[in-house]
């Protein structure tokens, strides 16, 4: 199989400078379309000397590798790099560590995507999806994303090339018509509550007097509902987290809700304030590496529940945190 037929060249950003990530998608059904998007891109890698690798299920690591034959000692398989092996965040920060190291000075990744069963998790894919755009915009990564139409739902499928700026089709690569700026597409996500949100919440607190009261009210209420004792603290980390953006950044009064029942539990926490609304926020810390300033609050909070929404509304600001519980 030959190499993909010209990659068009690095666009540019809003500014000006050169973005050195290209991100594509391939719309696949069943693994012959899977080799035949997926071999020639990453043979190419290798004759180009680019440091390859496979975020992929462990059956379709298997497959490609089998096909690569030796070749497949020079790729290394590294789900960490997608939302199959870590959290958005953590992904996202080990692409960049690995696009830094790659002794030629460039990654390609070949990732097929699987976002998993429920459309919680279909709506954090895209999100991923969307805001890697922007985070991963000055690493020097080539992305393939392969969408498996026998593994993803129709719109999730179609939605791919409203979050990818390439499409590559019969092995040509061109600019998506229907790609759509993460800060556009991610603040018009839908966001539907959980089941969970139309039971009598465990926890509601209106006009909280102090911070230091609602970090107590949350941990009270994840200490009855969530039996994992790592994972009851690492929630309770990140919301507090979040509280406290909403007193030394928003605007009181602050108010909180939690539901949970055996399965999932949910926290929002809700300000008054009306100037923030950046739906990017918390894919990277707002200092970047240096964590000694602050401003991680929505960071921990994505590496830390499944989902975070931000949802500006009427009373104010409410940051929705939500996750599946651990067993005990």
């Amino acid at each position: 199989m030959g190499e993909p037929r010209a990659c068009p060249p690095h666009p540019r950003s809003a500014a000006g400078s050169p973005v050195l990530s290209r991100h594509a998608v391939a719309v696949v059904r069943g693994e012959a379309d899977l080799l035949a998007v997926a071999l020639p891109f990453l043979e190419a890698g290798l004759r180009a000397g680019n440091s390859v690798a496979l975020a992929c299920p462990p059956e379709v690591v298997a497959l490609l590798c089998g096909e690569l034959g030796d070749r497949a000692r020079q790729v290394r398989d590294d789900p960490g790099l997608s939302l199959l092996g870590a959290r958005a965040p953590d992904a996202l920060a080990h692409a960049w560590r690995t696009a830094e190291q790659a002794s030629s000075g460039q990654l390609r990744v070949l990732s097929l995507v699987d976002f998993g069963f429920t459309s919680a998790g279909w709506r954090e894919g895209l999100r991923f999806e969307s805001a890697a755009n922007r985070v991963m915009q000055d690493a020097p990564i080539d992305c393939l994303c392969v969408y498996d139409r026998r593994r993803l739902p129709a719109a999730v499928v179609e939605a791919a090339a409203a979050t990818h700026p390439y499409l590559v089709h019969d092995g040509a690569w061109a600019r998506s018509p229907a790609y759509r700026d993460p800060a556009d597409y991610l603040a018009q996500l839908p966001w539907p509550r959980e089941p969970v949100e139309d039971s009598a919440p465990v926890l509601a607190l209106d006009d909280v007097p102090s911070l230091v009261a609602l970090r107590h009210e949350i941990g009270t209420a994840l200490s009855a509902r969530v039996p994992d004792r790592d994972q009851r603290e690492d929630l309770h980390l990140a919301a507090a987290e979040v509280a406290a953006n909403a007193f030394r950044h928003g605007v009181r009064p602050v108010s909180a809700r939690i539901w949970a029942d055996d399965e999932r539990v949910v926290c929002t926490i809700t300000d008054s304030g009306h100037s923030f609304a950046d739906p990017l926020a918390g894919f990277r810390p707002a200092h970047g590496a240096d964590l000694g300033r602050g401003g991680m609050g929505l960071w921990l909070a994505r590496k830390l529940w499944d989902s975070v929404d931000l949802l500006p509304g009427p009373a104010g600001l409410t940051v929705r945190l939500s996750t599946r519980l651990h067993p005990a």
